[in-house]
């Protein structure tokens, strides 16, 4: 099967330019510059004129549910979200019953992934603080790597005794695994509940959720991941920063695409780019979330460190609940929102507004996490990638109605947004999985690869 999209301007490795993309089967086999129309024999022509072509978003950072939290979500409805907005790869996070903390546990996802997911998927291995023997035995060629709850998790997975953190971060450094942190300090975290309960009762008002879940509470933690990191040089990817002060604690990325990525890295989230605590006054506990939504302030410096470098991926901490669970206050209302399907055209509405360029959003949404969690062939517009490619189209209105959202919940915190640009087709591994509003529910994804030799390149699949 031979594809053309044609007609659009592609956005890839820091250029804007009107050109096509050649696709053979499920690969990239040329990306050509220029309005003239290659020739050859295609049987499938995409017209993206009016449109820009880019790759498909990879989303380090979600929570699709499954298993045993299916009332919420689960990876077939998540994952159809995530194609209508233009996300093609999902790395799923670990705090599912079961955990996703032992071998049986993660092979059973793979499977559900295999078998459900509409998009590529991956599921990062939880830390426990009993299980660091587990990741030397680990494919890493299947892993984006280990979730470490350094504070404010539920279950088991709180690993917050320096004893236990020591083990974690030196084994991964050892095994060459990145480590992705939520950095929230528990104590920290339970002293403000405790004062607020009472000051203000059972469940104080939602608008105190920042200063319970407080900017000192995620520095100090997010500062003593930092602090092991550099101690032991292990690879740390810091998840959802809520405040400037974090920001201090990481450097730069280059813009040079040839440098590598810093050892220490900082995550960004769409709620704490798109929302301040002012929004908690309309929104409610609809944007209640760990880390909490925070100052304007803190909004603004995550937005500049958007294109200063110190933020290195976007993602979304995609983590729905059903809507009687978000009723309450900091106490009672559960925290998550589901957000999968709007990231990208939130983040176009950024561009829009002069916040980052398109191709930093490029950078930031789809070559940076390819980078980082070394994808094999992915995140990029290149001969011999896999052909994962979001065409969206600017200046084509359209507002989030209750009948748009596919995520299984059924609600949004963007309900009533209006937005400009729309994700027009979403292909994945070459096949049109989206086509203007139009979803092939019989298809499915595939389970990425990581950290593929050179000589391993073409066994993605194997």
């Amino acid at each position: 099967m031979r594809t053309i999209i044609g007609g659009g301007q592609i956005v890839n490795e820091g250029e804007i330019f009107e050109g096509s993309v050649i696709i053979e089967d499920d690969r990239i086999v040329e990306v050509v510059k220029g309005k003239e129309t290659p020739r050859g024999i295609f049987d499938n022509r995409l017209d993206a004129t009016g449109c820009f072509v880019l790759p498909g978003v990879i989303d380090s950072h979600v929570h699709f549910r499954e298993p045993g939290l299916t009332d919420k979500a689960d990876i077939e409805c998540e994952s159809r979200a995530a194609a209508y907005g233009g996300v093609t790869s999902f790395f799923d996070m670990p705090n599912t019953v079961p955990q996703t903390t032992t071998q049986g546990a993660w092979d059973d996802k793979m499977r559900r992934g295999h078998e459900e997911s509409h998009v590529n998927y991956a599921f990062h291995y939880g830390a426990t603080s009993d299980n660091v023997a587990d990741y030397s035995k680990l494919d890493k060629t299947r892993l984006p790597g280990i979730k470490l709850f350094m504070g404010a998790s539920t279950g088991g997975m709180l690993v917050d005794k320096l004893g236990s953190l020591i083990e974690v971060f030196k084994t991964c450094a050892a095994l060459g695994l990145p480590v992705m942190t939520h950095c929230e300090d528990s104590t920290l975290i339970n002293e403000n509940m405790k004062r607020m309960k009472e000051a203000y009762g059972d469940d104080p008002p939602i608008m105190l959720h920042p200063l319970i879940r407080s900017e000192e509470a995620c520095y100090e933690s997010s500062a003593l991941a930092v602090n092991l990191a550099r101690q032991f040089g292990t690879r740390l990817h810091v998840a959802h920063v809520s405040t400037e002060k974090e920001l201090q604690l990481f450097e730069p990325a280059s813009d040079e695409p040839t440098r590598p990525l810093p050892q220490i890295t900082a995550e960004a989230v769409i709620a704490h780019l798109w929302f301040s605590h002012l929004d908690y006054q309309e929104k409610g506990a609809l944007i209640k979330c760990n880390p909490a939504i925070k100052r304007p302030e803190d909004r603004e410096a995550l937005r500049k460190a958007l294109v200063d470098g110190r933020i290195t991926t976007i993602g979304t901490d995609h983590a729905p609940h059903q809507l009687k669970d978000k009723q309450g206050g900091c106490a009672k209302a559960a925290s998550g929102m589901p957000m999968v399907q709007f990231s990208l055209v939130t983040m176009l509405a950024l561009v829009d507004e002069g916040v980052l360029t398109l191709t930093q959003l490029v950078k930031l949404m789809c070559h940076n996490p390819a980078r980082l969690f070394e994808v094999s062939k992915r995140g990029f517009l290149r001969p011999g990638y896999k052909a994962d490619i979001a065409i969206v189209r600017p200046h084509d209105p359209w507002t989030v109605t209750e009948e748009v959202i596919q995520s299984k919940c059924g609600w949004s915190p963007m309900l009533g947004q209006r937005y400009d640009w729309r994700v027009a087709k979403t292909l994945c591994n070459g096949h049109v999985l989206l086509d203007e509003g139009a979803f092939d529910s019989q298809y499915h994804g595939e389970a990425i690869r990581f950290r593929l030799p050179e000589s391993g390149e073409g066994k993605e699949n194997a």
